[in-house]
């Protein structure tokens, strides 16, 4: 069987084949092609501003595709090792932080923007699963996944990509326990109450061909419904590249006015995208001279607190459980912003 799409044509027949040629072909664009088109904009249109932009873009768009295909792949791979029903059985016989921390956990392993992460949560709640343990999942899935990691440990080492996992677990894993506490289920929609009745699927043990066709047709999910926002993103990220001035955004996003932060975060919720669709946004900005942590703390909010997913929510919450939940998570990015702020100082690509 073949099946066209990401990764060209997956042959069911010889996946060994097709497993071996899909990574020598990533491993050639990422290590010997990328390199060949970092500073294509003076050639093409010469020196300026535009030019500037212009290599960026050429250079970021599939440079961040690639990453994301080989991050989607991988985790869709593992993904069918694991079922969802059985995440969530799992999870229902565990002590409160102990689910809190494996939702969360659950949440850095898979690829979600905000907008797809909702509908797992939906099934988490139908399931049974305290509304708080969700709720940790659902900060952590977007907020916290591989991308985001990747793309920190390659700009900036070990150490900052480690306090961003950090601080994502622990805020996913503190918000969800905080909403739990306050006892709010009578604010989920009818609807979504009466499917807690509704029994899990039973789990599937795939072949490994099978397994590979998954992995293949998450990265064409995935990848097919988030590809116009890394292009978008990155689009943004150049134009702050190539034209805002130096300076600009260190006035506004530096460490030195204590109100950056929660502006920052203000900004960024009316705005949707993923983590690798906001990361070229946020990499211009800190190289314009904005701060570490109130740039981490406006892409948190970008990719955690979308418009759209809240819009998604509305079907599934009620206002007042939406407000909790906004202002929850609202108040500990802000609280990270801060913390990054104080411990990073100085730090700029």
């Amino acid at each position: 069987m073949k099946t066209g799409g990401s990764f060209g044509a997956y042959r069911e027949d010889h996946p060994a084949g097709w497993l071996a040629s899909a990574l020598g072909s990533w491993l050639l664009l990422y290590f010997l092609v990328l390199p060949r088109i970092t500073d294509l904009g003076p050639t093409i249109i010469g020196p300026g501003p535009l030019a500037d932009a212009v290599s960026f873009f050429i250079y970021e768009v599939p440079k961040v595709l690639l990453l994301l295909i080989a991050v989607v792949f991988g985790v869709g791979l593992l993904r069918t090792f694991v079922s969802p029903q059985q995440a969530r059985e799992w999870l229902k016989l565990r002590q409160p932080l102990t689910g809190h921390g494996l939702a969360a956990l659950l949440g850095v392993i898979t690829p979600f923007c905000s907008c797809s992460a909702v509908p797992l949560f939906v099934g988490f709640v139908q399931s049974g699963i305290p509304l708080g343990v969700t709720f940790s999942f659902l900060i952590a899935a977007p907020m916290v996944n591989e991308v985001a990691v990747v793309m920190l440990f390659t700009f900036f080492g070990t150490k900052v990509a480690a306090a961003y996992l950090l601080a994502g677990v622990s805020l996913a894993i503190g918000c969800g326990y905080a909403i739990g506490k306050l006892e709010l289920d009578n604010y989920l929609e009818e609807w979504v109450r009466e499917l807690r009745a509704a029994a899990p699927e039973a789990a599937t043990s795939p072949s490994p061909s099978a397994r590979l066709h998954e992995a293949v047709e998450s990265v064409r999910d995935i990848v097919g419904r988030v590809w116009l926002y890394i292009v978008i993103g990155i689009a943004v990220g150049a134009t702050i590249h190539g034209y805002i001035p130096t300076g600009f955004f260190s006035q506004i996003m530096g460490d030195q006015h204590w109100w950056s932060v929660p502006i920052a975060v203000l900004i960024g919720i009316p705005m949707y995208s993923n983590a690798a669709g906001i990361f070229p946004v946020a990499q211009a900005l800190l190289e314009k001279g904005a701060a570490l942590g109130t740039t981490l703390a406006f892409m948190m909010s970008v990719i955690g607190l979308s418009l759209p997913e809240l819009i998604i929510l509305k079907k599934v919450l009620k206002l007042p459980l939406i407000l909790v939940f906004v202002g929850t998570l609202a108040v500990g990015i802000i609280a990270i912003g801060f913390i990054f702020n104080f411990f990073f100082h100085g730090v700029h690509l």
